[in-house]
């Protein structure tokens, strides 16, 4: 197939889709856009990879307006990156989600980089996130001896540290001690069945695990 035909082509399915799906939803519930457009109270902010396999709403059941959504390379949250961390401001300080969820998933292509020996150029301080995850739990993962265990640990463990981070922002601690409120959460998404699997954070234990350090409630 000619390229530039196969883009026009790939292109313009997407605007088919949304005139589709906008049409659906107007005859499901004619007040549709009208209550979209009043603005948003989402429940939920979610922390997630931008691997294209995993959209958020399509694996939760969420509906437009349900989830503030956020995604990067290995769902990683860097205190120096001044995107995500404005999101948990927004998300938190004016949305007032009730959930924080953070979501890995098995396979993530940045997790594998991360425990690759190679020069990966820009991405290298990006990805040295999860190597610093593997730092603090090397003894663990050293012990276990199956490569693809040991790979699906390390997705485990990245999105528990990257929970304690979240939980680390002034916006968090403020707000849970204000609202008893956002919950932090870490949920791995698995291709092979589909379903996610709750790694069971314990937010308030968490929390007052890092207050010693990282307390910032006094606003």
């Amino acid at each position: 197939m000619d390229i530039s035909k196969y883009l026009e082509q790939t292109h313009e399915r997407v605007f088919e889709h949304n005139s589709a799906w906008a049409a659906e939803q107007k005859k499901k519930d004619p007040e549709f856009f009208a209550k979209l457009s009043a603005g948003q109270t989402p429940e939920y902010l979610w922390i997630g990879c931008s691997d294209s396999r995993i959209p958020a709403e399509m694996i939760t059941g969420l509906g437009p307006g349900e989830a503030f959504v956020h995604r990067n390379i290995a769902n990683l949250v860097v205190n120096t990156d001044l995107n995500v961390m404005s999101v948990i401001e927004y998300a938190v300080r004016h949305l007032q989600v009730k959930h924080v969820v953070v979501c890995g998933h098995y396979g993530c292509g940045g997790v594998k980089a991360a425990m690759t020996p190679k020069d990966l150029g820009l991405l290298n301080p990006w990805l040295r996130n999860i190597r610093d995850v593997y730092r603090l739990y090397e003894k663990e993962l050293d012990a276990i001896t199956d490569e693809s265990a040991r790979y699906d640990r390390l997705v485990e463990l990245s999105v528990i540290e990257q929970c304690r981070n979240v939980i680390k922002t002034a916006a968090v601690q403020q707000s849970y001690a204000k609202n008893q409120f956002p919950i932090v959460h870490g949920w791995v998404f698995g291709f092979e069945d589909g379903l996610l699997k709750d790694l069971k954070v314990d937010h308030e234990a968490m929390l007052h695990s890092i207050q010693k350090i990282y307390n910032l409630t006094e606003g």
